[in-house]
């Protein structure tokens, strides 16, 4: 499982003009599902993104979490974090989980970052979608459950 963290201070998605989700302060996460992903790394990916020191401190320094500041998330399903641009000219995404398994797992990841109490928005898995957001920093960080942490 892979994940894209912005640290943003608003963050929004908006389906054929509808907004969907939308948050104030916290984080954007772009989360890609891979086929052999497992409820561990749905539930060890969660807590680290929650717990994960990127806010800025008194002092401005990153050492606040996500639960410190009592910032939100929008959570926004991407199977293409898994694309594989090693070979040719088009994108190869046949790393990404079937939609049944990677919808699945996403939903368990939304419901797992919000019973720790962060309020979570979503996206609209399969849909396109349009994602704005201010990324406050910038600060941008990729987690994969594969390299453990």
């Amino acid at each position: 499982m892979r994940a894209v963290l912005q640290r943003v201070s608003r963050a929004s998605v908006t389906v054929s003009g509808e907004v969907v989700g939308q948050i104030g302060r916290g984080l954007l996460v772009l989360l890609g599902v891979e086929p052999d992903d497992t409820e561990a790394d749905v539930h060890q990916l969660a807590d680290k993104t929650i717990q994960l020191r990127i806010f800025d401190d008194a002092d401005g320094k990153m050492n606040l979490s996500l639960a410190e500041i009592g910032g939100a998330m929008l959570v926004v399903s991407q199977f293409t974090l898994l694309g594989d641009c090693r070979k040719g000219r088009r994108p190869s995404f046949i790393g990404a989980a079937p939609p049944e398994l990677a919808e699945k797992l996403y939903e368990t990841f939304v419901a797992a970052v919000g019973v720790q109490g962060i309020p979570v928005a979503t996206g609209r898995f399969r849909a396109m979608m349009e994602v704005e957001l201010v990324n406050d920093g910038p600060v941008t960080m990729l987690l994969d459950s594969r390299k453990r942490f």
